[in-house]
């Protein structure tokens, strides 16, 4: 970790209660570099998905849970900052593609503008919906269809969609929380490709559980364990010689 020159994001001793019983992330510490693609694998119940929640406070939408320690994005704690603006700074894809249902694709794409009363000329609003979609290599599939809902669209195309709707807002991370569990290999295939394009413009955090996956397009990842973080490492090193032997159990299918 002491190589990155200049951290993006840096979480500092960083731990996530659920209740006063429930410590569901222990002390982590990390910085990710910009214009990487961090992995964060681990087994189910590890704290990857808290962890990952808690960068841009989606913890606050529940009660009871506690989050301590600091967050800094651009050297700036988000934890002291309005949570409106941490979000509009740091997106986030989830699991299962949620497009706005009563929504159609065109107003899918600028759902955070409209959401946050942003006004954009409906010049600018056509230039930034074309530009988001060709970015997920989406505009070619639906350009004729823009007043459709976006439900209308295939798995993969409807996660393409969410990307797109986090991008429109420039943010500066892009959180991804098993972004491709639910597709298929060849949608799968898709949004891999994607974001390692998507990384020259936007600093990319991925939770997933598919090791491949980490290997094909992860720059570092982070290995959790029971809330810890365990090792933090470039990718391939980390898959070629793990310093821990717990990290080593996991990535050789000793550990669930």
């Amino acid at each position: 970790m002491e190589n990155i020159v200049d951290p993006i994001l840096e979480i500092k001793d960083v731990s996530i209660s659920y209740d006063k019983k429930v410590t569901a992330v222990k002390n982590v510490s990390a910085c990710v570099e910009r214009n990487t693609i961090t992995a964060i694998m681990g087994p189910s119940g590890c704290g990857k998905s808290t962890l990952l929640r808690a960068v841009n406070r989606m913890h606050e939408l529940y009660k009871n849970i506690s989050v301590t320690g600091e967050i800094l994005l651009n050297g700036e704690n988000i934890l002291t900052k309005d949570p409106i603006e941490v979000r509009r700074n740091i997106g986030m894809v989830f699991q299962r593609p949620n497009p706005f249902p009563t929504m159609s694709i065109y107003d899918n794409v600028v759902a955070g503008y409209t959401l946050n009363g942003i006004s954009l000329s409906k010049h600018k609003r056509d230039d930034l919906v074309e530009k988001c979609l060709r970015n997920v290599a989406l505009w070619d599939e639906v350009k004729d269809v823009l007043n459709k809902r976006g439900t209308f669209l295939s798995g993969g195309q409807q996660q393409r969609l969410c990307i797109a709707r986090s991008l429109a807002l420039q943010p500066d991370i892009l959180l991804m929380d098993e972004p491709t569990s639910a597709l298929d290999p060849i949608a799968t295939k898709h949004i891999e490709d994607l974001l390692v394009k998507l990384k020259k413009e936007v600093t990319i955090l991925i939770v997933t559980h598919n090791m491949s996956q980490a290997m094909r397009i992860s720059d570092r990842s982070m290995f959790m364990f029971l809330g810890e973080l365990i090792e933090y490492d470039d990718t391939k090193r980390m898959f070629e010689s793990p310093k821990d032997d717990r990290t080593r159990a996991y990535l050789t299918g000793q550990m669930g």
